[in-house]
């Protein structure tokens, strides 16, 4: 078999550079590498309330994003996690797997229910429905950051448990873990991921910000005293979070950018590192407004959604008839 790749973006949240360099760039790669299945998951995205036409506008955005990103719908198959039914079926059937205990240790679950009153039962058991997402299409490999490592490693010890119990049924995911560009970090303080929560709107850059304001978001990033551009996180982190930014969309290593700027001050770096993001997301911006509301958007979603389940539903099939439940 054909080695395969599922990822997604979550529709919660207007899409940063972060997404770009943690998902969007990568998924361009991949799709020439694996067989790919790149998902919208919205059903996740209502584990805490959304506002219903918010979710919409989001879901086909991330979806446009994909395409705009230069994803290939004849190469990857892109679809939204609610229109394929076997990922909820599957969470359930997969949560008579999993133990009450490794899903009270999911330190996102900690995180994310940290002082407030009411959580919803879904957010508990939320990293389930990722392991369904990932074992119904048998993925070889899944792309993690490092808050979803532990989703991985329980995937892993269902998928095990599951064909200790009922016979080999699913493939056991490797991670694929992005060393660069897989955390970008905000432009005001690089100790915090680039994030829209963050009141400051200099912090970070929208995937659809205007070229005058990428250019001012940059301009007014943080630096240190020294003016020398090198890599050293721990010594220099907000340049270092520059140059992974400048890796990213240049699809140059950081030793190579790193040479490129040496003996430049930091003006001269920022100023060119903002012209290259601009350069990159112009045309970017361009194909998403084209899609984003078009039927060719509907028509590639459907369609996925409709290739997603044949290979979805073989494996559901397996699932019951090895767990005893009546299938015809």
């Amino acid at each position: 078999m054909k080695q395969r790749i599922l990822s997604g973006i979550k529709p919660s949240g207007d899409l940063n550079i972060g997404g770009y360099g943690g998902a969007l760039s990568q998924f361009v790669k991949y799709q020439h590498e694996f067989e790919c299945f790149f998902f919208i998951p919205d059903l996740h995205a209502i584990t805490v309330y959304q506002d219903p036409e918010e979710l919409r506008r989001r879901s086909r955005e991330i979806a446009a994003f994909y395409i705009a990103a230069g994803v290939d719908p004849a190469k990857a198959c892109i679809f939204l996690q609610s229109q394929v039914a076997a990922h909820p079926e599957l969470s359930w059937l997969l949560e008579t797997q999993a133990s009450f205990g490794e899903l009270s240790r999911m330190t996102q679950f900690k995180d994310k229910s940290e002082g407030k009153d009411v959580v919803s039962s879904a957010l508990f058991t939320y990293p389930v429905l990722m392991a369904a997402d990932i074992l119904l299409y048998q993925a070889t490999h899944v792309p993690v950051g490092e808050d979803q490592k532990q989703h991985l490693e329980l995937t892993r010890n269902v998928a095990e448990r599951f064909n200790h119990r009922f016979g080999q049924t699913f493939t056991l995911p490797e991670p694929i873990i992005q060393e660069i560009g897989s955390r970008i970090m905000g432009l005001d303080n690089p100790a915090k991921k680039m994030s829209k929560s963050n009141p400051n709107l200099s912090s970070y850059v929208l995937l659809l910000d205007s070229p005058e304001t990428i250019q001012k978001k940059f301009a007014r990033a943080v630096t240190d005293s020294e003016g020398s551009v090198y890599y050293n996180w721990e010594t220099k982190p907000a340049i270092s979070n520059l140059i992974e930014i400048y890796s990213v969309f240049s699809d140059e290593t950081i030793e190579h950018v790193v040479k490129k700027f040496d003996g430049q001050g930091y003006g001269t770096f920022k100023k060119e590192l903002a012209e290259l993001v601009v350069e990159k997301l112009v045309p970017l911006q361009s194909r998403f407004k084209e899609i984003v509301n078009s039927s060719e958007l509907d028509e590639i979603v459907k369609h996925g959604a409709e290739q997603a389940a044949i290979q979805a539903n073989v494996t559901l099939t397996k699932v019951k008839q090895a767990m005893g439940i009546v299938t015809f």
